[in-house]
């Protein structure tokens, strides 16, 4: 109840494809279905004090040694620094345990606190793309291996 609180957030749904009010039903069907996905992984991130917020791995392509990535920050705790603790984290997972070539992302364009983010861990524009009348920017980070 605590992340779909932080997913329901409008701080954290304006920047989601979806950002329609997710009911707890469909929350814990979505749960109960991660359980059993091979190219789905999604965590909460927390540290000796706080939940910080929620990593997630998506389109794991265990061949092409890709995926996508996403993150939310807890829009509760009202402390610097936890978007970077939340990108450090994907991406020691994603290269470290998940063993990927590459990690790839999709930011809306006026979201520009995370694109600097990104930046920041060497991500690259590779492309754009609309979604509901929006714009994106797609980012990749690879050739770590």
């Amino acid at each position: 109840v605590m992340v779909l609180s932080w997913r329901n957030h409008p701080e954290v749904k304006k920047w989601m494809y979806n950002v329609e009010d997710i009911s707890i039903e469909n929350h814990l069907l979505f749960i109960d279905n991660l359980k059993t996905s091979k190219d789905k992984k999604y965590f909460l991130v927390q540290d000796s004090k706080y939940d910080i917020g929620v990593i997630d791995f998506t389109n794991i392509d265990s061949v092409a040694l890709e995926c996508d990535f996403g993150l939310y920050a807890n829009p509760f705790l009202k402390i610097q620094g936890t978007g970077k603790i939340l990108q450090e984290a994907c991406i020691r997972y994603a290269f470290d345990v998940l063993k990927m070539g590459k990690l790839r992302l999709d930011v809306f364009c006026d979201n520009t606190k995370a694109i600097n983010l990104y930046q920041q861990h060497n991500f690259k524009k590779v492309g754009e793309k609309q979604i509901r009348g929006r714009d994106l920017i797609c980012m990749e980070l690879g050739g770590l291996k």
